[in-house]
């Protein structure tokens, strides 16, 4: 199972659509976000390609209420940290890396995805660490995003 994986869009529709876009070309079955939407009329680009995403708040997203009632067509947004199984992986899913080691340490999850540093990361391991980077491209002026093989554990920062 081929998955994507988002962080900090922070309302940027257009580079969203893109990688969405990209995202469906390769095959994705699912994304993940790491948070950071920021506003609730994001959940729109989701549902024009129809790509469904599992997604944690981040510390910038607004109206949480709403953005869950936006999300619930296309998916759900969580309170991180955000545990449960993929394609028979344990998953762990947060925005910012607050006890990241200790949860990379733990040996629990086959994969933790994390967001909030704008910069992306691939970790091999016994877990695989993946943070996406940042899918608006506001910090770092280097929109990314990234794929999981969820069956070879493996893992691809894509730029935008």
């Amino acid at each position: 199972m081929l998955i994507g994986i988002l962080s900090d869009t922070h309302d940027h529709l257009p580079l969203l659509r893109k990688a969405l876009g990209m995202m469906k070309e390769r095959g994705v079955e699912l994304v993940l976000h790491a948070g950071d939407f920021v506003s609730p009329f994001t959940a729109e680009p989701f549902r024009e390609a129809g790509l469904r995403v599992i997604g944690v708040f981040g510390n910038n997203d607004g109206d949480k209420l709403y953005l869950r009632e936006r999300f619930r067509e296309v998916g759900e947004i969580f309170f991180p940290p955000h545990e449960f199984e993929l394609g028979g992986r344990r998953v762990v899913l947060l925005h910012e890396p607050r006890a990241l080691q200790a949860l990379v340490e733990s040996g629990k999850y086959d994969l933790l995805v994390y967001g909030h540093t704008h910069r992306p990361e691939v970790r091999q391991g016994r877990t695989l660490v993946v943070n996406p980077g940042e899918a608006g491209g506001w910090l770092t002026g280097q929109p990314t995003a990234a794929l999981v093989d969820l069956a070879s554990l493996r893992a691809e920062i894509i730029y935008l």
